[in-house]
């Protein structure tokens, strides 16, 4: 067996930007602090800080006055930010600039009189989100067999902004569609899809070609990875999404010489380690070689905190 490593993997700018605040938060302010939703979509990381202290909530009900909260990554609405200060909270915000971006476009479509469509799943946090800037102006559109049911026409005012972890290729056919039956409708001046999702999923493309099988590591709660996965398959072949290796299956490898690794935005790289670690307990690995396909250098600063 061969093992094809992707590169670019695992964590993102934004990722290890989030991460680093709960790290200082934790270093330099009382405890606890209060995390709204999980800080990043990956159970490692949230077991790891949920072991220091850190405590996760879906709501603020539970956040005594003047705590700290920390807002996560994925983004929140104006309504939870509008909450929390009348909580008197003391908030330190790890949304990723890349979604800052998309709510920063939403409302200033809204202000323009746009009406927004919001490709991207309904009930993701970073929808939720975006849709709290202007909640009489967004419509979200899934797929586009939703398209046709928009009530809208040619003579309306519209403007599309997409959720940041989706598949590139999902969003296009998306955008297409709706470029199609609205061709007034205007569009972001760069794509809304963040730099980690399209190198990741461009790495992955690359590994499936030559793969006989793909392991995306991550876990199942984390859109990018679901889409790593689902790209993998849409360029023919076998994939699957793995939390940890307790999730592998020696059924799964059975005559495949060639195998693929790659991890969400997300995922820790000793998580992804591990993974190679099973599979040469249990096979005999002839080389593992990296698959490098772009190199990132971003950097994102960090709020202050303290």
């Amino acid at each position: 067996m061969e093992i094809l490593l992707s590169s670019p993997r695992g964590f993102c700018a934004g990722v290890e930007r989030a991460i680093k605040i709960v790290d200082e938060a934790l270093e330099l302010l009382p405890h606890p602090i209060y995390v709204n939703h999980e800080i990043v979509h990956n159970s490692h990381v949230i077991k790891n800080f949920e072991e220091q202290g850190v405590i996760f909530v879906e709501g603020l009900e539970t956040v005594p006055n003047k705590s700290t909260l920390i807002f996560n990554a994925h983004g929140v609405s104006p309504a939870l930010v509008k909450e929390a200060q009348d909580r008197e909270l003391r908030v330190i915000d790890a949304t990723c600039p890349l979604v800052s971006k998309v709510h920063f476009e939403a409302i200033r479509y809204a202000k323009n009189g746009y009406n927004i469509l919001l490709i991207g799943h309904n009930g993701h946090p970073e929808v939720i989100g975006v849709i709290g800037e202007a909640p009489h102006k967004i419509h979200v559109v899934e797929s586009p067999e939703e398209v046709k049911d928009l009530p809208f026409t040619k003579d309306d005012k519209l403007a599309y902004i997409t959720q940041t972890t989706l598949s590139v290729d999902d969003c296009n056919v998306v955008a297409n569609a709706l470029k199609e039956r609205f061709p007034q409708i205007v569009q972001p001046k760069k794509s809304d899809i963040c730099y980690a999702t399209t190198n990741r999923q461009h790495a992955i493309k690359t590994i499936s070609s030559e793969a006989d099988i793909s392991i995306v590591v991550g876990s199942p709660n984390s859109s990018n990875s679901n889409r790593l996965r689902e790209v993998a398959e849409n360029n023919g072949t076998t994939a699957y999404l793995v939390n940890s290796p307790a999730d592998l299956s020696k059924d799964w490898f059975k005559g495949n010489e060639k195998v693929g690794v790659t991890a969400g935005a997300s995922t820790p790289e000793d998580i992804v380690q591990a993974v190679i670690a099973w599979l040469k307990e249990n096979y005999e690995v002839s080389g593992e070689r990296s698959v490098v396909t772009v190199k990132e250098d971003e950097i994102f600063s960090l709020p202050k905190i303290g």
